[in-house]
């Protein structure tokens, strides 16, 4: 019997809608908007001036706006930084009142068809029910942007905690940002480049001076690593550790965003750490340095193509 299961998520929504909403976003992140249509969803940065990250967000169209999808901390900031310049441009730019649901199934094309969702051939974005959008992350996971008033149809079984959505995110490799880690990493230190999230072809935006050095200098030290261990309760690290030898610890990364499953125990996190450590290293929490972590594969490639 197929089993599809809701999550409610914290995640939040910009809308950039007007007649320069194209040539203005275009020029403000990473990804190259004219690739963006009403049936793909994409990945992208939206950068400071000096190439660090305010947001990590999934870009989407809707109707005639554009949609940034990303944590409160990444939309909040990105949404300040956009409206700071859109003053000079003719666009409307806010964050909207969509609730953004999580699902996880075993059967994407009957879950599709529960949820009455029709996607084109090599397309992973549609739209459904009015003015509601869909997105299919992998085979299992899809998330739902959702006027308020919508309900989740029989056999969609709705939960309150998203946790089991959040590790399947993060052992999926997709970055987050919290408040502490915005305006702290360029693109390539989380994997938006293994994303597609980066057009090395496009015109300028900003943040691109940095971004491009970072590819053809060899200059980015730092990746997004997946992590796993066991816990009694949920350690909230903020910061990992790595052995070096016997009983000598230093430093290894920052936690950008994690996830505790209290029933199995389990402890999921995606942490930005030296981008030459190996399967092989040992690492533990700082705060709780009996939480000992393996790092996950990665289920793409940090490979220039």
């Amino acid at each position: 019997m197929a089993q599809a299961n809701a999550y409610p998520l914290s995640l939040q929504l910009i809308s950039v809608s007007g007649a320069d909403k194209l040539s203005y976003l275009h020029g403000q992140v990473t990804q190259d908007l004219n690739l963006l249509t009403d049936d793909n969803f994409l990945w992208a940065g939206h950068c400071s001036p000096k190439g660090k990250l305010w947001a990590t967000l999934r870009l989407s169209k809707l109707n005639d706006s554009y949609l940034l999808l990303g944590s409160q901390a990444e939309t909040d900031a990105s949404c300040r930084e956009l409206k700071k310049y859109g003053v000079f441009a003719k666009v409307d730019i806010e964050i909207t009142h969509h609730q953004v649901i999580g699902i996880l199934t075993d059967d994407m094309t009957h879950t599709c068809e529960q949820l009455g969702l029709t996607f084109a051939q090599e397309a992973n974005a549609c739209t459904f029910a009015g003015n509601n959008k869909a997105l299919q992350l992998d085979s299992q996971r899809l998330l739902l942007i959702v006027e308020h008033g919508y309900t989740l149809p029989q056999g969609v079984a709705l939960h309150t905690d998203p946790t089991p959505f959040e590790a399947a995110s993060i052992l999926a490799g997709e970055p987050q940002l919290g408040e502490s880690s915005i305006d702290e990493y360029v693109p390539q230190m989380v994997n938006l480049q293994a994303l597609g999230a980066i057009s090395f072809k496009k015109g300028c935006y900003t943040g691109q001076e940095t971004v491009a050095r970072m590819r053809y200098l060899g200059k980015n030290k730092r990746a997004l690593y997946i992590v796993k261990g066991q816990a009694e309760a949920h350690p909230q690290e903020s910061e990992l550790e790595i052995q070096l030898d016997g009983d000598n610890w230093r430093r290894a990364g920052k936690v950008i965003h994690q996830a505790y499953d209290s029933t199995s125990q389990d402890y999921y996190a995606l942490a930005v750490m030296a981008n030459d450590l190996t399967d092989a290293s040992v690492l533990r929490g700082k705060t709780h340095p009996d939480v000992a972590l393996a790092i996950q594969p990665l289920p793409y490639s940090l490979e220039d193509n």
